[in-house]
């Protein structure tokens, strides 16, 4: 939070530094530039101005003279000064100065072709001239790109004596066309325009250079503008212009741009010497002004470095605090409320949602204190929810409870009405109706272990693992389409029966709802290393890899039964009974395309025993079940008679006694009471029943042909 303002702070007071810094640097460039191109391209054209004026007499007379010589000799000395002094500048020419000086190097370059067309005599006066005027135009041009530095006060008095300088220059090229003119005493008539040209010329930039000087060095200027020689040599230059005629005589010319441009050389070298001085100073003054200004910039910096470090770490501290805090809630202390809710246990809230202690700011304690505020209204909530679902639990319970007692009542009625009814038909639909009223309970019994409560239903012996698969098979509706293969020898304690016979139940049904009504269902069971395996196969759609894995995820941890989601009760009701104990279960892809259902009862339940007679049988007729099981065998009578035995094939320990209450959750004792001898009348009523069925049998065979 510190850091970005700290860089920003850092990063304004480098570019301000820099800015200024740029502004010192430009000042000091400037004048090492003066001194080594600026002083040297000025004698390069006082030397090129001088070798004009002879060449211009030579260009004239044709006559090649010692003093032309002698003064190509000092120009040829001047351009090599020069290059010199470009070099000696080294980096303190820019890129943008660096074009000019190219042009200047290219326009000295042509200055041997333009002497050898002199000496050869080829070329009028007036291009000979230009020739010369274009070098000094490209050292006038380096002149404007010599003047660039920041301050704006230097630089106009820079360009002011720039124009004063051209001014001079103007007045040079006069004077070279006129010395050449007095040769043969006249002027042709390009030369009086250009003559007329460098006269306007001069005269606007002298008006221009006066006027933006200062006081310092216009007053110079304007002294020399007063004395004798430059009144004489605006008169002369006037009358040259209005008759286009050059003077008689050439020495009272010369003398006078003599006088003149000596006084305006020494003028214009003092001139940049004073300018030199206070471009020096006010780069000297910048760098002072930077040296306080950066550093009592960078002690600002470091000071408020140093204060937010400290109030960085300060807060640093009082957030760490906060948030060990938080965590503290979030991951610890309201996991753990909940967790203590969802095992039943009261939860104080008052001594729960402690206030947070946390000290520093005001903002900090602020957000403390709403943490606390979050903290206690959480754990109200939470413990809310908790008594609601509590109770909603208890209202299933209750009516589970309830409704378990009136299905044990019609139970024992539909006992008591089998026992008396002979008649094929109605004992086929008291089987169904009984059929039915176990299912129901299965599904009562689900409410109670959706409520959290255990069945009632508890044996102290091991029960064969045989007779729970079989009664599993035979609390579902479509029990017939299910095939049981040999079961081996096995039995699981019988504290854990009950469970064991609801979780298979509700996965054979599951089987047999989502596969096609006319496949069959297959469980197998064997005993390996880690228990005892039964497997539950279909022959339906299956389910994708991602509900597989859902699935799984859910039965291995299952989550607090949603009210809302009552499409997968059952797999709720299998997860709560596998995690109540410790039993596997896994779904997964079976070969045929369905789903095949593994349940793995740890071996700490198992015990092994010999196979018990009670086992036998067929297991494509699986046993119906009424509280534990009820078995389905057929005397050795007609096909269409088949005989009902109530628990013929139930191990002991799951054969009930009549009339005895479901929900006392007792094993019942293996004797069965002595059946009373039938009366006359049950006889006659018995042997009806047969001939009727006997008959009915008859009729149906003789039906369905040879």
């Amino acid at each position: 939070m510190l850091l970005l303002p700290l860089l920003s702070l850092s990063a304004l007071w480098g570019f301000v530094l820099n800015l200024t810094m740029g502004d010192a640097q430009s000042l000091l460039r400037a004048n090492t530039l003066y001194r080594t191109i600026g002083l040297t391209s000025t004698d390069l054209g006082l030397q090129l101005q001088a070798e004009r004026v002879r060449s211009a007499e030579t260009l004239t007379t044709r006559k090649l003279t010692t003093a032309l010589g002698a003064q190509r000799a000092h120009t040829d000395r001047s351009v090599t000064d020069f290059k010199l002094a470009v070099m000696e500048a080294g980096s303190a020419v820019s890129d943008e100065l660096r074009q000019p000086i190219d042009s200047l190097d290219s326009a000295l370059d042509r200055l041997g072709p333009i002497r050898a067309d002199i000496d050869g005599g080829l070329g009028s006066r007036l291009a000979g001239l230009d020739e010369y005027n274009r070098i000094l135009d490209a050292i006038f041009t380096l002149y404007d790109h010599l003047v660039s530095v920041s301050d704006l006060a230097i630089f106009q008095q820079a360009s002011s004596l720039q124009a004063m300088g051209m001014a001079s220059e103007y007045i040079a090229r006069e004077r070279a066309l006129i010395v050449g003119a007095t040769a043969d005493h006249r002027l042709t008539q390009p030369e009086v325009t250009a003559f007329t040209e460098y006269a306007a010329s001069r005269k606007f930039l002298h008006a221009r250079g006066l006027a933006g000087l200062d006081v310092q060095l216009r007053k110079p200027y304007e002294e020399v503008f007063a004395t004798e020689p430059f009144l004489t040599f605006a008169t002369m230059e006037a009358r040259i212009t209005r008759t286009g005629a050059p003077p008689m005589s050439s020495d009272g010319w010369n003398q006078t741009i003599d006088r003149l441009t000596t006084r305006l050389d020494r003028l214009s070298s003092s001139s940049a010497d004073i300018l030199a001085a206070r471009a020096s100073a006010a780069a000297t003054g910048t760098i002072v002004e930077i040296s306080i200004a950066g550093g009592l910039g960078l002690i600002a910096v470091l000071a408020s470095i140093i204060i937010s470090v400290r109030f960085g770490r300060r807060l640093a501290g009082e957030l760490a605090g906060l948030r060990s805090a938080a965590v503290e809630l979030s991951q610890a202390r309201l996991p753990d409320i909940v967790e203590r809710l969802r095992r039943g246990e009261d939860v104080d809230v008052k001594k729960e949602a402690k206030a947070i202690k946390v000290s520093g700011s005001a903002e900090i304690t602020d957000v403390a204190r709403a943490f606390g505020s979050v903290q206690r209204t959480a754990v109200t909530a939470a413990v809310g929810q908790a008594a609601l679902r509590h109770g909603v639990g208890q209202v299933f319970l209750n009516l589970a409870r309830r409704k378990q007692g009136l299905l044990h009542r019609q139970l024992a009625l539909l006992d008591g009405m089998q026992r008396r009814t002979h008649d094929p038909d109605r004992l086929e639909e008291l089987f169904r109706l009984d059929h039915l009223t176990t299912r129901m309970r299965r599904h009562a019994e689900s409410l109670m272990i959706l409520s959290g409560a255990a069945p009632g239903r508890a044996w102290r012996k091991p029960v064969p693992m045989i007779d729970i698969v079989r009664a599993s098979v035979a609390e579902v509706e479509d029990y017939t389409r299910v095939n049981v293969d040999d079961i081996p020898a096995g039995a699981v304690d019988g504290t854990a029966a009950a469970d064991i016979t609801h979780l298979l139940a509700e996965l054979v049904e599951n089987a047999t709802i989502y596969s096609p009504p006319d496949t069959t269902v297959q469980v197998r069971g064997d005993l390996v290393s880690n228990g005892f395996v039964i497997e539950i196969e279909d022959r339906g759609l299956g389910l994708s890899t991602g509900e597989y894995a859902a699935f799984n995820a859910l039965l291995a941890a299952p989550p607090e039964f949603d009210l809302a989601d009552s499409d997968r009760l059952g797999l709720f009701v299998v997860a709560a009974l596998s995690e109540r104990h410790g039993i596997k279960v896994l779904l997964r892809r079976s070969p045929f395309g369905g789903t095949a259902a593994v349940v793995l009862v740890p071996r700490s339940m198992v015990t092994e025993q010999a196979a018990l007679g009670a086992g036998d049988g067929k297991a494509d007729l699986p046993s119906r079940t009424r509280r534990k099981a009820l078995a389905v065998v057929t005397s050795g009578t007609h096909a269409g008679l088949p005989r009902r035995v109530r628990q013929a094939n139930l191990a002991p320990q799951l054969k009930e006694q009549p009339g005895e209450p479901e929900s006392l959750g007792q094993e019942r004792p293996a004797e069965q009471e002595p059946r009373p001898e039938r009366s006359p009348d049950e006889v006659r009523d018995l042997f009806s029943a047969f001939q009727r069925g006997t008959q009915r049998a008859r009729e149906e065979a003789s039906e369905e042909g040879p």
